[in-house]
């Protein structure tokens, strides 16, 4: 859990101003009683999941299907996100909010496609939160209807634990990684709706046991679902756009009748 990976220490900076991580005061005495180090572990929790609150009635509102695209660092996820732009553009408004701890060269590959994005440096945080979400939408402003893409911190631990009041969890793993990461990294592949298994056209190159990575998948989640695809190549890349099209549509419907129901 975050309140013991040290995580936080430094400052955040959401696209061109800073924001002091508050709720992220960690307290590293290795003396501290356990009961003291759950409770901060609670605290911290409760205050993210009252800014993911806000944040999923305002999507939900404005009917933006909001995905949270969380994986390890070269699972592949930013070439995933920039071929799905490039395949929405003129379809569906789009928005990209981007999560690493230094730099803004993802943030640069997705305005290169020419959709609006704002970048996220956690500095040496190792997930967003809700709160910089929040703050991040202001910059953003994304269009009712848009399809909104936050793209997490390479990390497979912390950012199971926090909602960013997203409509799915989707967990990368790509061929070149374990097929077993379901089972060391339980709590993100049970936190997720949809795992995308990419890079499938290395396959023949690689000893990736896909039934196994699979079944593992299955056994800490039995409902999840998944698809196979590569980015690259765009194998499986319809099967993708198709989920997407479908979600949205359903969050459409809900919008609907929430200002139906006032």
């Amino acid at each position: 859990m975050c309140t013991t990976c040290g995580c936080g220490a430094g400052e955040t900076v959401i696209e061109g101003h800073t924001h002091e991580h508050g709720h992220h005061d960690h307290h590293h005495d290795h003396n501290e009683e356990n009961g003291r180090i759950v409770q901060l572990e609670q605290d911290i929790l409760a205050k993210n999941n009252a800014y993911a609150t806000a944040n999923r009635r305002h999507f939900l509102e404005q009917g933006i299907l909001t995905l949270n695209l969380v994986s390890s660092p070269g699972s592949g996820k930013t070439t995933l996100l920039t071929k799905t732009l490039d395949a929405l553009q003129g379809e569906y408004p789009l928005g990209v909010i981007e999560g690493d701890q230094q730099t803004n060269h993802d943030a640069e590959r997705i305005r290169a496609t020419g959709v609006n994005a704002v970048q996220i440096n956690t500095g040496k945080g190792c997930h967003l939160d809700a709160h910089m979400v929040g703050h991040a939408m202001q910059t953003l402003a994304p269009e009712a209807g848009a399809m909104l893409f936050i793209e997490n911190v390479g990390n497979l631990v912390c950012p199971a634990a926090f909602d960013l009041g997203e409509a799915h969890k989707v967990v990368i793993l790509s061929v070149t990684e374990g097929e077993d990461k379901p089972l060391k990294y339980p709590d993100m592949f049970h936190a997720a709706d949809l795992m995308i298994l990419n890079k499938i056209d290395l396959l023949p190159y690689l000893e990736f046991d896909v039934d196994r990575c699979l079944a593992y998948a299955k056994r800490v989640k039995p409902d999840i679902q998944i698809l196979q695809l590569s980015a690259t190549s765009g194998e499986g890349m319809d099967r993708w756009l198709a989920w997407l099209r479908h979600e949205h549509q359903q969050l459409a419907g809900e919008a609907v009748e929430m200002v139906a129901q006032g």
